[in-house]
Formats: structure tokens, sequence, C-alpha cells
């Protein structure tokens, strides 16, 4: 756990990926919420053209080849991604070890840098600061009463950055 100064405003991205495989760069899209001193200051998703049409994960997403054969590849859209990561003291994701694996592996894949910042993860804090027995999003959202479309990349990040909201004001220090 870091430590932050109360003083400085809390800055944090919450992203979700979706994947069309097992591979982890085979994002197929994302969805982004920056937050700014515990408010949602923007929020975004992009379908993103994964380097391979092999689908397996259709029926759990909803989205196909067809969807994305003609988006940016992550590559061509980590410009536009990039800003989000901007000065943001943290990333926030639930399951953070799987969203970062996908950040980095697309990263890799197209010869970006990866953003140099820490993840949270919002599974493990319901379970050790909460005291959630079930941590999967849809288990938390209903404790906390969040609304959810799950597997939604916006949706799922939109639930993601108010875990974590509820949890600065709880007194979590990242």
């Amino acid at each position: 756990m870091i430590t932050n100064s109360p003083k400085k405003p809390i800055k944090f991205l919450a992203i979700d990926f979706e994947t069309a495989n097992y591979y982890r760069d085979s994002a197929c899209a994302v969805g982004l919420v920056r937050v700014e001193d515990n408010k949602i200051i923007a929020k975004r998703s992009y379908l993103i053209k994964p380097p391979s049409s092999w689908f397996v994960f259709s029926e759990l997403h909803g989205i196909t080849w067809n969807d994305v054969k003609n988006e940016l590849t992550f590559g061509e859209l980590w410009p536009q991604l990039k800003k989000y990561f901007i000065g943001v003291d943290f990333i926030t994701a639930h399951n953070a070890p799987f969203d970062r694996s996908v950040l980095v592996n697309c990263c890799e894949r197209y010869g970006v840098r990866p953003p140099n910042k820490p993840f949270e993860c919002t599974m493990r804090i319901a379970r050790n600061f909460w005291g959630l027995e079930y941590c999967a999003l849809d288990y938390v959202c209903e404790f906390f009463k969040i609304s959810l479309n799950h597997h939604d990349p916006l949706s799922d990040a939109l639930a993601c950055a108010k875990i974590m909201i509820k949890t600065i004001k709880r007194g979590y220090l990242y």
C-alpha cells in the first residue's frame, strides 16, 4: 500500500479490458474512467482491432471480429489512450493483474512503453479492506448498489472507479 499526503488531490484511472481470446495482447475493447479528487472527470470506451481474428470470448462480452475489424489497433489507438494516464497517481482495475498484463502485453506488441504507474486492485480491496467473502465485480457492485452492465468495458471501469472512490472516502490510503 502506497501512502498519499491527504492534502494532495488524488488522481487515478480506472481501466477495464475485454480480450478476444486467451492471449493477453488480444484486447478488443477498453473502458477508461479518469478520477480527480474523487470526481469522475472523463470516461470513454474504445473498440480495438486485435492482432488476430480468433475470438473465443464473444459470448461473454458480445464483441466479435466483425465489430472490430475496421477499428484501430492498440498501437494506432495509443496516442488517444495515453492522455488518460498522464498525471495519475495510480491505475485501478477489478482483478488488476489481468488488466495490467493486457496493458503491458499490448504495449509490448506495438512497441509502446507501458505507463509506469502502480496498480490497485478493487477485487483485493473488496476482500481485504471491506471484508467481502465474494469479490467478483457483480457481487461487489451489488454490495455497494452500483449499477453494472457486466463485461461492457466502460460499465466495468465506471464501477471500479466508484468502488475506489467509496474506498478512498472510507479512509483507504493507496
